[in-house]
């Protein structure tokens, strides 16, 4: 049997993701940050795209360390605000990056609104070599009236799962991880990973 162990840097500071991520990928990948590379300044995330605020991410990392890195960006798109908030869910409600205040904006937005079929997209920008790879994942699902349960982060209060009758918030890390957009690409990532570098 082959062994891989490889070292390799998630593009965010946000633990919530950076521990996801772990979990799908395994201990055969050990996953460092920017903050463990000394690196705190702000990465740019300035694309109107998923993929371009993605590969900018890696980018960043990729230009200064030239060691194996990726990023991501997670979108929610709401069919009734025309795929809003979209590239700009994060600061929907603002620079501050305020999850509720977020949350609060877009309940605002759907009120009267019968359609609230949503979609949450995650795109992976992987680097490697100089060379770039992408990887994309899907949840649907539907905004509900009003935000329930503690786990998770973000928007995941507001968002039921295609096929379930609870937010992302009310299911267990486990539960999440095996549906979610994020757990879909990290997947795709890992085989990736296994199959192509190990």
């Amino acid at each position: 049997m082959q062994y891989c162990f490889m070292d390799i840097v998630f593009a965010t500071n946000n633990r919530h993701k950076v521990d996801e991520a772990q979990a799908i990928l395994g201990a055969d990948f050990t996953l460092t940050t920017p903050k463990d590379l000394k690196l705190f300044e702000e990465i740019p995330e300035t694309a109107n795209t998923l993929q371009g605020n993605a590969f900018m991410k890696a980018q960043f990392i990729w230009e200064r360390f030239h060691i194996a890195c990726f990023a991501d960006d997670t979108g929610l798109e709401v069919e009734a605000l025309n795929g809003a908030p979209g590239v700009y869910s994060a600061r929907y409600a603002g620079e501050e990056h305020d999850p509720k205040a977020n949350t609060e904006k877009l309940l605002k937005a759907l009120e009267g609104k019968k359609d609230r079929s949503a979609r949450f997209r995650t795109v992976v920008a992987l680097i490697i070599d100089g060379d770039t790879f992408y990887f994309e994942g899907v949840l649907n699902g539907k905004i509900s009236e009003s935000p329930s349960g503690k786990g998770g982060f973000g928007y995941d209060p507001v968002f039921i799962p295609e096929g379930y009758d609870k937010t992302l918030a009310e299911l267990t890390s486990e539960e999440k991880n095996a549906i979610s957009h994020r757990g879909h690409s990290m997947r795709q990532l890992s085989e990736f990973l296994n199959n192509h570098i190990c």
